[in-house]
């Protein structure tokens, strides 16, 4: 039997005017598992999750004033959606799979300092998801050297 409760761990919501139709958008963009989803009598869309190997992902309909869709609220976001690709997997074939789905593409597949190779994309509804996978294992003294930068535990 499925276990529908998630360990201790982060999970993110996204809200947007059409659930249903992003729901099944992440699924064929992105390559999301559906979990489950929870309809209203009315077959509204009342509730969805959503994997992503050990991270979940909520889908929802927007639900007050303050959760809303980027698409009502002029595109803007006030957060982004970060996906790790498991070691190996190809980001450039991702991203043109996404892409062939109808992502709009804000940032190409480049390698980082960190030595990830990342890309940027807009949804259906205007979230913003970077996906990266690491192509070059580098310690923070590396990637300092590397980019100038500092990497410390702590601010202080």
């Amino acid at each position: 039997m499925q276990d529908f409760y998630r360990p201790k761990g982060l999970s993110s919501a996204v809200s947007y005017q059409d659930a249903k139709a992003a729901f099944r958008w992440l699924e064929q963009a992105f390559g999301f598992e559906p979990l489950f989803v929870i309809l209203t009598p009315e077959g509204d869309l009342a509730h969805a999750e959503m994997a992503y190997g050990d991270s979940v992902l909520m889908v929802g309909n927007e639900w007050s004033e303050d959760t809303k869709s980027p698409k009502s609220i002029g595109g803007k976001v006030t957060q982004t959606v970060h996906v790790q690709l498991a070691e190996g997997e190809d980001i450039d074939a991702h991203c043109a799979h996404a892409r062939n789905a109808g992502a709009v593409i804000l940032q190409e597949p480049q390698t980082q300092f960190y030595g990830d190779r990342t890309y940027r994309a807009k949804d259906l509804e205007g979230h913003i998801w970077t996906f990266g996978v690491t192509v070059h294992r580098m310690t923070p003294a590396d990637w300092d050297q590397t980019s100038g930068l500092t990497t410390k535990r702590r601010l202080d």
